[in-house]
């Protein structure tokens, strides 16, 4: 057992784990002053529930073992897995298996925290956990199945794996390359975003320039916290401490650079200032779209990756005013379509499979297939979900609660006491 290899996981968990929290910052700065316990809540409650699911079944539905050279089902529970019990035997490989659960129960908390901010100040708490705990079991954990549950046989090949890794390369030659979750975090959290920000409805008094963060330095903290714990959600995504993980770094500093520059420079020729928000936005945006990517791209165009990431979704996030949903704090236009721009993106660039760097146009289908299948079973489920929640324990606070704020409402608590 490689120590050097296990300590680089254990770090790269802890460091994804921090993201939440993180989170928690981002999100709650662009919230109202009255809002701001009640949205942090929302990804402390997914850390809380998500954790707990997952050490019960959640890793027996995202891992299951098959039979060398099986393709693995869409729906399948490794019942020797349940409460990890098949996880605790050390094994003989380069690292044990819980540092590998561990690593992926920090995606799966994150992806979940991650869908709450389109239903910023207006979702109760307990509507949210009960949403969280049936997304992340029947949406989030199936997802993750297809996408990072692969194997290696003794010669390389794959030995089984999700239908959308190993059973696209079946039929085109080559598979999807997602490499840190693409697909399975961020296109799969921005469709659920989109149907939860339909089932809850607008704000009250939902229109442009009404709704501003009222903590921008809450933002720029979080945003730094984010590509801080980035960097163990894409160079942890190799497994192991070598040069895949150094380019997968070197790019996680390129790609969210160049799409900050993007951004702000959208913001400047459009509105006439650069703003710290735009800043932290387009950071996470770059982040978004190389997540999927960062090891499969030179740096060069990593870059332009990220500054194409940036000024796409600086427009993408006014889409909700022309359009008419209220996703609160742009988990559409970030997450969704920063997701898909690093997703397709591949199917150009990605070395040596990309059309154009010596490929054809497999890549860019398979990548087109995986896309749109994780947006569509993740937005029509969670459609379900979200309806299925409000129309039985109810999701969202009445109107007066909103304007009155939902802190105290719903927490009992004041994010600001400034004199006794």
């Amino acid at each position: 057992m490689d120590q050097g290899n296990t300590a680089f996981m254990l770090i790269a968990a802890a460091l994804v784990l921090l993201m939440t929290p993180g989170l928690a910052f981002f999100y709650g700065g662009l919230v109202k002053a009255k809002s701001v316990i009640s949205m942090m809540m929302l990804s402390f409650g997914s850390l809380g529930l998500i954790g707990v699911l997952w050490v019960l079944y959640g890793y027996a539905i995202a891992f299951p073992a098959t039979d060398d050279g099986a393709t693995q089902a869409p729906w399948t529970i490794d019942f020797g897995a349940i409460g990890l019990s098949s996880a605790l035997d050390a094994g003989d490989g380069a690292y044990p298996p819980l540092a590998f659960v561990a690593f992926q129960a920090t995606f799966a908390i994150l992806t979940v925290a991650l869908v709450s901010g389109a239903i910023a100040d207006r979702a109760k708490f307990g509507g949210w956990m009960v949403f969280a705990g049936l997304w992340a079991t029947i949406v989030y954990f199936p997802v993750a199945s297809w996408v990072f549950n692969f194997g290696l046989a003794e010669d390389g090949s794959f030995a089984y794996g999700g239908w959308i890794t190993h059973g696209l390369q079946e039929v085109f030659g080559v598979g999807v390359i997602d490499f840190a979750g693409g697909t399975a975090v961020h296109i799969n959290a921005g469709a659920a975003a989109l149907a939860l920000a339909l089932v809850l409805g607008k704000r009250v008094g939902f229109q442009k320039g009404v709704h501003v963060p009222h903590n921008p330095p809450f933002v720029l903290l979080g945003a730094g916290l984010l590509w801080f714990g980035w960097f163990g959600f894409n160079a942890g995504s190799e497994l192991a401490a070598d040069g895949v993980a150094a380019l997968a770094f070197v790019n996680t500093i390129g790609a969210p650079a160049a799409a900050l520059l993007g951004w702000l420079i959208v913001e400047k020729v459009k509105d006439g200032k650069a703003t710290s928000v735009g800043a932290a936005s387009g950071a996470v945006a770059g982040l978004v779209a190389v997540t999927p990517a960062c090891a499969a791209l030179d740096p060069i165009w990593a870059l332009l990756l990220g500054f194409i990431a940036g000024v796409v979704c600086a427009f993408a996030v006014e889409l909700k005013w022309k359009l008419g949903f209220d996703d609160s704090l742009d988990v559409v236009g970030i997450h969704l379509v920063g997701g898909l721009i690093g997703t397709l993106y591949l199917g150009f660039f990605a070395n040596g499979t990309g059309l154009f760097m010596g490929g054809d146009l497999s890549q860019l289908i398979v990548q087109v297939i995986a896309a749109v299948a994780v947006m569509a079973y993740s937005f029509v489920l969670a459609y379900a979900i979200g309806f299925a929640v409000e129309k039985t324990i109810g999701f969202r606070v009445k109107n007066e609660d909103e304007l009155a704020g939902i802190d105290t409402v719903v927490h009992g608590e004041a994010g600001y006491t400034l004199a006794d």
